[in-house]
């Protein structure tokens, strides 16, 4: 539709039944309708608080003609929702799309009322307006106190936003109220969002926003000074307690997720290059990584593999330590990522002793070139799982022998996990998981018997006799584990009992020794005791 032939339509009111290709739409309950002579562009519609621009054109039904801002020459703006301008627009406007060419016919109770607004328009007049939407600034309030009102300028990519322990680049312009420019960064300024920058408002702000996206924040005092007294910004000394707003002009360019692997900020993954799709490694995966380890002053301390020969390994081999291992099963494929781990996770890594020394964290760069997942246990059959619980407590008796008892132990645990379930097996790979299950379960009891954990080893051998009432080998480990926690009647029951199965065991009359010889301490323990408790009375 031409210019002229719109701006005509103001000056004849549009009926029904001239124009039936514009459809009449009443909204709310009020009286207040609406035409659209010429659809808008978008499918989105202006919120409440929104900061708006149209072009509109006026008039008081079968009377004057109102003001126009195509006389004018300029556009209209107003905060929809905020009573800068009558009900009816409010409600007219906050239906309408970007581009849209409307015309509204408001009732006087959405205008001027009974009152009216001389000269120009009389008490209880229906007004007639033709409204172009332009566009909008949406505008946000993200405190709920009013301390920070944000103005979407240019709208970002994408959906996601940054969180808390995440690295964002942006732009930024301070300015106070009177328009002194106090700050500024074309180039660029880089910060963790949980560490902030310049005063709280721009971490506050930064966690709504998109790539791309620019936007202008209307900050109170409390948000435009830095709580962290031991850091001066420049808005600091600027701003007065009793001053209304600053503003700063706000860019995200770009953010880098950071990955809190353990919840405690122990381990702390920062993605410089996003991998591809979305599988990570898991358990037993063989893997390809390139990795070099730096102190806080830069001095690489540690670096494997390399673009034409990558350093390969398997995960939950101890064959990396427990941080880095922590950060890599957190990667896809092709991934690169800056990982800071605390020094708690490298104390029994000693290739790593002389850095562990004099740095709290350690920092590496790592790039995860590929690798090949272990078929998960519920994805295999019988036999599979049979014999991958096999392999594992195979490797857990090679660590037990080099008194790695803590993995020996982890060994053992993954071994069960493959047989735990075992009712698709027939009676043959019953009695075969049974047999595994009892062997992974005392040589457990065996670990924890030498990391000291007595309670848990006698736990694990009571397992074993319920399955096997006459298994020389429980009824001995937990015999000493009995011992160690001064069990003395259990433990003369359980050594009794093995001595009955197995009277020839030289092991087993040794620790029957070891019992008798506890028991005659502990007897003139109580003597003692005893005589001490009779002498005071006395």
């Amino acid at each position: 539709m031409a210019l002229s032939q719109f701006n005509h339509s103001v000056e004849n009111e549009l009926k029904a039944e001239e124009f039936p290709y514009f459809p009449l739409i009443f909204i709310g309950n009020d009286g207040l309708t609406k035409r659209v002579i010429r659809k808008g562009v978008t499918w989105q519609t202006p919120f409440f608080g929104d900061e708006v621009e149209v072009h509109f054109k006026g008039k008081v039904e079968n009377g004057i003609s109102l003001e126009s801002s195509y006389d004018k020459g300029s556009s209209f703006r107003f905060k929809l929702g905020q009573c800068e301008v009558i009900n009816g627009w409010d409600e007219g406007v906050a239906t309408m799309k970007k581009g849209e060419i409307a015309i509204f016919k408001i009732p006087p109770n959405l205008a001027y009322g009974d009152v009216g607004s001389p000269p120009l328009i009389p008490p209880d007049s229906t007004l007639i307006f033709d409204i172009e939407l332009l566009s909008w600034s949406t505008i946000k309030e993200l405190t709920s106190d009013g301390g920070i009102m944000k103005k979407i300028i240019q709208e970002g990519e994408g959906w996601a936003t940054p969180r808390e322990n995440d690295e964002v680049l942006v732009k930024y312009e301070a300015r106070l109220e009177s328009g002194m420019l106090v700050s500024k960064s074309d180039q660029g300024v880089e910060f963790n969002v949980s560490d902030g920058y310049l005063c709280p408002a721009m971490s506050i702000a930064v966690k709504t926003m998109r790539k791309g996206e620019v936007a202008e924040l209307s900050m109170k005092f409390l948000y435009g000074v830095s709580q962290n007294s031991e850091i001066n910004t420049d808005l600091d000394g600027c701003l007065q307690p009793d001053s209304n707003l600053a503003t700063i002009k706000l860019e995200l360019v770009s953010w880098k997720v950071v990955t809190d692997v353990t919840g405690d900020k122990k381990i702390l993954k920062k993605i410089v290059k996003v991998g591809e799709g979305f599988d990570r490694p898991n358990e037993g995966s063989q893997v390809k990584v390139l990795y070099l380890c730096k102190q806080d002053d830069g001095t690489i301390i540690d670096k494997k593999g390399s673009e034409e020969e990558p350093f390969e390994f398997t995960t939950h081999e101890e064959q990396v330590h427990e941080g880095l291992e922590r950060a890599i099963l957190t990667m896809k494929k092709g991934e690169q990522a800056m990982v800071t781990i605390s020094s708690e996770y490298l104390c029994n890594h000693n290739a790593l002793q002389g850095g562990i020394a004099t740095n709290k964290f350690l920092y590496y760069e790592v790039e995860l070139v590929d690798f090949v997942k272990e078929k998960p246990f519920w994805k295999m059959d019988t036999q599979e799982k049979i014999e991958a619980c096999e392999r594992k407590k195979h490797d857990g008796n090679l660590l037990f022998k080099t008194e790695n008892f803590s993995s020996a132990c982890k060994k053992y645990e993954q071994a069960i996990r493959y047989i735990e379930f075992d009712h698709s097996f027939n009676d043959d790979e019953k009695r075969c998981a049974n047999t595994l299950r009892l062997s992974c379960n005392l040589n457990k009891a065996a670990c924890k018997l030498k990391l000291g954990e007595y309670s848990e080893a006698s736990r694990l051998c009571t397992k074993v006799l319920e399955k096997d009432p006459l298994n020389v080998k429980a009824l001995y480990r937990r015999c000493q584990a009995y011992l160690k926690t001064s069990d003395l009647e259990k433990a003369e029951a359980d050594i009794k009992r093995a001595l009955i199965i197995d009277p020839n065991n030289r092991d087993i009359k040794i620790e029957y020794k070891e019992l008798k010889h506890k028991q005659k301490q502990y007897s003139r323990y109580e003597t003692d005791i005893f005589s001490t408790m009779l002498s005071r009375m006395g």
